[in-house]
């Protein structure tokens, strides 16, 4: 989306971060040319924040206050950016306390600094909120936490998906972007790609179709596993045995991978049909709907009637692969 687009930051100092590289490298690059076009000018900063060790870290501190304390040659605003920067969560480099003094030094000054024609973005990773660093600097910055909670994590990406394949024109059904997210797996940079690669696939057709997603979605490692696992859903032999046959030939072939992990496949498509047989029998959930249907049943089933941990708790699940599983579990009794 373009900045002009964007809403933008009206505070001087900018702290964006997340457990997400795609997200946060995206937002803030949107700031930053969004602070440039409005400040003018070319006498802008961008400081690689990415370090080594401890001493990588106190020289891109030192770049980033010479910057801040530097007036624009021709008078104006300017804008600096620490990019990436990797020493303000828990990483080993945080943990120096030269490191650290530099930083609770910086935050301190720009309490009572003069921001007048200065702007400074910052993007990371993570970032330790219990720091002196973190609680100075939320006092006078926008802070924008992109960090994603596990059960948000489906929905956001099926989110950037359809975002992404509306800015090139193209439509997706809910429950193809899910099938997507479930073959190419939820991280979001690539997801991002993947959606590329779609609306390039279709051509001028406007929609994407479950067909493209099969016939060129990239697919996880859990995914190329999935094919086994539902030919037992579908209790069906020649099938299971062929796909058997190929697995097994792919870990003949590869040394890192074992049988073992085909034995878990199963194991885990068979508690995962259990699972969905006793969802039935407390009528939590229907047969007969559609997918958005079920994923509204599913949604709508409270968090403590089921287990906290993950591999035991069906909301945990990716939300397709348990529609799908629905009509496997009533081939069983």
């Amino acid at each position: 989306m373009p900045a002009s687009k964007t809403k933008l930051p009206t505070e001087p100092l900018c702290l964006v971060f997340g457990d997400e590289d795609f997200l946060v490298r995206d937002r803030a690059s949107q700031v930053y040319e969004g602070w440039c076009a409005e400040a003018g000018g070319e006498d802008h900063q961008i400081i690689d924040g990415t370090v080594r060790n401890a001493a990588e870290a106190l020289e891109a501190l030192a770049k980033l206050n010479e910057a801040v304390q530097t007036l624009p040659f021709f008078g104006g605003a300017k804008v600096v950016w620490l990019r990436g920067a990797n020493f303000l969560g828990d990483e080993r480099t945080a943990s120096s306390r030269d490191v650290t003094d530099r930083l609770n030094g910086l935050a301190k000054g720009w309490e009572t600094f003069d921001w007048q024609g200065v702007r400074v973005l910052i993007s990371c990773g993570k970032v330790d909120k219990r720091k002196a660093f973190f609680k100075s600097a939320k006092k006078i910055a926008a802070v924008e936490d992109l960090s994603i909670a596990d059960k948000e994590r489906g929905s956001r990406a099926a989110l950037i998906v359809r975002q992404r394949l509306a800015e090139l024109g193209k439509k997706i059904a809910p429950h193809v972007a899910d099938e997507l997210i479930l073959l190419a797996g939820s991280d979001l940079q690539q997801l991002h790609t993947e959606a590329d690669k779609l609306a390039a696939y279709v051509g001028e057709r406007e929609e994407v179709m479950r067909q493209d997603v099969h016939e060129i979605a990239t697919r996880t490692r859990q995914a190329q596993g999935f094919a086994l696992a539902d030919a037992l859903g579908e209790r069906n032999l020649p099938k299971l045995l062929r796909v058997l046959d190929e697995e097994l030939w792919v870990v003949k072939l590869d040394a890192k991978k074992s049988p073992i992990a085909l034995l878990y496949g199963l194991i885990t498509k068979v508690r995962t049909m259990i699972f969905l047989k006793e969802m039935l029998r407390l009528k939590w959930i229907r047969t007969g709907g559609g997918y958005q249907q079920f994923k509204s049943q599913l949604e709508a089933i409270q968090d403590d009637r089921l287990p906290d941990e993950r591999k035991f708790n069906p909301k945990a699940m990716h939300p397709y692969m348990l529609f799908n599983a629905l009509g496997h579990a009533r081939q069983y009794s």
